[in-house]
């Protein structure tokens, strides 16, 4: 029989094991960024910002596996889609900041070192929260039977990654033709959400957190902070505001354009019955 002072020295090395991981996860997510703001900074570009962001959650996601000792299959499933949202998501964003030479939200930023440097701590802060379910599960020894949490996040996240990919190529091959020059997309899926790329993103995240949960107990449940801070950022702060601030300057006084803002929901598709 198992002492129970045996069984309370195990949860306290485990502990100490995911802490020990988490804290080297946060330096070497910092040091990735800290490294991409100084080589950006001499060379006043912001060409490989999101290159690097995505680049830097495959790399955690893999070293946190590696740090943590995790061998189970909802740990190799979780990195590896942690990985396939990274490669295509970094490589979409890196060719669309090549064919437009620049990114707007640097026009102001990319020749001041210190409001640049802010930038890239602020994506090292939603590289490391965004991805905390990820490393605690890396961290996690425990091993559970996979149950219905792990296949409903996992068809969630298969959703939200499908809906991701397929609007972010819809918008590409509309912003391709020349036919829609000046014109705003309203099409496919962007006909039932105006950001139906970032409803994805959110889809995607959330159902990460969903099977990782499926072994998490006590504190580690805080990790719900993930897609709840995705979802924040991406409706209040960095993403839908700046963009429907940016649609109305220019479509705001067309017709066609306030039909689609008043038809079309912000985010959230509505239900079709």
């Amino acid at each position: 029989m198992t002492h129970r002072p045996t069984l309370d020295l195990l949860a306290e090395l485990q502990g100490a094991m995911m802490g020990n991981t988490l804290v080297k996860c946060a330096l070497t997510d910092l040091g990735v960024q800290w490294a991409g703001w100084a080589l950006a900074s001499a060379l006043r570009t912001e060409k490989f910002y999101d290159l690097a962001g995505s680049g830097t959650f495959i790399l955690l996601a893999h070293l946190s596996r590696y740090w943590g000792g995790a061998s189970g299959v909802r740990q190799r499933v979780q990195t590896g889609l942690v990985t396939a949202w990274g490669l295509r998501l970094g490589t979409f964003l890196f060719m669309r900041i090549l064919k437009d030479g620049h990114d707007r939200r640097f026009n102001h930023v990319r020749d001041s070192p210190g409001t640049f440097f802010v930038y890239w701590n602020v994506q090292a802060l939603w590289v490391f929260l965004t991805l905390l379910p990820t490393l605690m599960l890396n961290s996690e020894k425990r091993d559970v039977a996979l149950g219905p949490r792990d296949y409903a996040g996992w068809a969630l996240w298969g959703l939200g990654f499908a809906t991701e990919a397929i609007a972010d190529q819809q918008k590409w091959l509309f912003k391709g033709d020349p036919e829609n020059a000046g014109k705003f997309i309203r099409s496919g899926l962007w006909a039932v959400s105006r950001h139906p790329n970032y409803l994805g993103e959110i889809l995607q995240w959330s159902g990460l957190w969903l099977s990782a949960s499926s072994v998490f107990s006590g504190w580690q449940h805080l990790s719900v902070v993930s897609p709840l801070f995705v979802w924040f950022l991406l409706r209040y702060v960095s993403g839908i505001p700046i963009l429907e601030k940016q649609a109305m300057r220019r479509w705001g006084s067309d017709p066609e354009f306030q039909e689609y803002i008043r038809n079309t929901p912000l985010l959230w598709p509505r239900p079709w019955f």
